[in-house]
């Protein structure tokens, strides 16, 4: 058995014929880039990239299959380089249950399962080609689909104020809108962590998963999860989402929720941080309501309900002040990943590099020590320059 760096939610910005999928999405964010990031300078072992159901992406996907760039597992996922790819995709629910849109995570095996659920797909959604499409079905019909090919389903981002289920869809249960026996994990989102919502009584049954929701390059493992398993293939990844035959998750690593942009309420006109309503600041009568609060409401118990894998603050080499694309540049060149340089190169090798207090700025965020300036209402939170 051993450990395998994971990032489960990465978009793709463009086809390699150039045309958008995730219109927010960086142009540079193609497959390829993506797995060409992921292992070589990322060091993830296992990436999902949930846009994988737009045709242009799965005849890619084909062509690379074609060249032995990738090559499908017996175990399913798909290697690329010291990288195996997870075929995924998004979707938005909105059925006659829901309070409002939420968007899940389904993944799949194979190149094959993956087209047969986009064909499937199609015929429930207006656009193929973009990602995060609306889906014309109830959720539990989703679910239904998505295990009968064997996939692994989970809700997104979960307590987000926007197009997620406590944010939005629900009013205080998931099974308002899903079926709970159908649900593999929960992805916690950049604005809360696991000791925020260990008091949530409904989500101790199930698997906590930390990802990037990545629409960049560079933003790729800004969270992530260590798991332990035979092997980086999705047959192994499903084990550990269900702590079977000991696989497991052992660590999520993540931001610290006040990096977040929606932790706390603040005015949704000017973004100041307020629970006032007119906003102190411009006078705006709109908040969005954040994550902090609405987690407290969801809140049933102040019980220990099960032992949870610790959850890392982690700021990515990319949100600290002082560290520009060069110097990231520079320690890539020389300690090989970000992975590396995040949990295995000392302070005193990263002094041998970059100046002292670079080191230094990088070793307290590697170990949670940064002040920080919190996030919210679409803003994200920022690191203190000293």
């Amino acid at each position: 058995m051993k450990d395998f760096y994971t990032d489960l939610h990465i978009h793709i910005g463009r086809t390699w014929k150039g045309k958008p999928v995730k219109i927010t999405g960086s142009k540079t964010l193609t497959l390829e880039n993506i797995l060409h990031t992921a292992s070589v300078k990322k060091g993830l072992d296992i990436v999902g990239v949930i846009d994988c159901h737009s045709p242009e992406v799965l005849e890619e996907m084909a062509s690379l299959i074609q060249e032995q760039k990738l090559i499908q597992l017996d175990g399913g996922g798909l290697r690329y380089k010291n990288t195996t790819l997870i075929p995924g995709v998004e979707i938005e629910v909105n059925d006659d249950h829901c309070l409002g849109p939420i968007h899940v995570l389904a993944f799949f095996r194979s190149w094959q399962a993956m087209r047969e659920f986009s064909a499937w797909m199609q015929h429930y959604v207006k656009n193929m080609n973009l990602s995060t499409q609306r889906i014309r079905c109830d959720a539990v019909t989703l679910q239904h689909k998505v295990h009968a090919l064997s996939g692994i389903f989970i809700p997104a981002h979960v307590f987000t104020p926007f197009k997620s289920a406590y944010g939005k869809g629900v009013k205080k249960s998931l099974s308002e809108v899903f079926d709970m026996e159908q649900i593999d994990a929960i992805e916690l989102g950049l604005s809360s962590d696991t000791d925020m919502v260990k008091g949530i009584s409904e989500l101790a049954k199930y698997t906590f998963v930390t990802n990037s929701d990545a629409h960049s390059l560079g933003k790729m493992a800004r969270e992530y999860q260590k798991i332990h398993m035979q092997a980086p293939t999705f047959d192994e990844l499903q084990k550990a989402l269900k702590e079977e035959e000991g696989r497991e998750i052992l660590t999520n690593y993540g931001l610290n929720p006040l990096l977040g942009k929606y932790h706390e309420t603040a005015c949704a006109d000017c973004g100041y941080r307020t629970s006032l309503s007119p906003c102190p600041n411009c006078g705006g009568k709109h908040l969005v309501k954040g994550v902090a609060v609405r987690v407290k409401e969801l809140t049933d118990t102040h019980q220990n309900l099960r032992k949870r894998p610790p959850y890392i603050h982690q700021v990515p080499l990319d949100f600290i002040p002082s560290i520009g694309k060069k110097t990231i540049e520079k320690l890539l060149l020389t300690f090989g990943t970000e992975m590396r340089i995040l949990h295995e190169v000392s302070k005193e090798d990263l002094e041998e590099v970059v100046p002292t207090k670079i080191a230094a700025l990088i070793d307290k965020g590697r170990n949670g020590q940064l002040s920080l300036i919190t996030g919210g209402g679409g803003v994200y939170g920022k690191v203190k320059t000293e």
